[in-house]
């Protein structure tokens, strides 16, 4: 991936990520892309009550993927680099 493509695909990204971002504040969480692979894989890092709630898989793949490759079709996937264990998340971050 040559630096002007990558700068492009990480802004288009961000981007989206701004639009989906105040959903995932209102219920006391965040997200921020940490990188983007080789292989086209949106890694992203979960912050706040989005980093221990039960729902941050149907979050991060219903919600967060959707939406960044609807804006972003080169991304293959999104994948967080901090995913909670299910067994020990909480619904809702509590």
């Amino acid at each position: 991936m040559n630096t002007t493509t990558a700068s492009d695909l990480k802004q288009r990204v961000e981007d989206a990520l701004t639009q989906i971002r105040p959903f995932l504040v209102d219920d006391g969480g965040d997200i921020s892309l940490t990188e983007i692979t080789e292989d086209m894989v949106a890694r992203v890092m979960l912050h706040g009550s989005c980093s221990s709630c039960s729902m941050s898989l149907m979050t991060l793949k219903a919600g967060v993927e959707e939406s960044i490759k609807r804006a972003v079709p080169e991304i293959k996937s999104v994948e967080a680099v901090n995913m909670p264990d299910p067994a020990t998340a909480t619904p809702f971050g509590r």
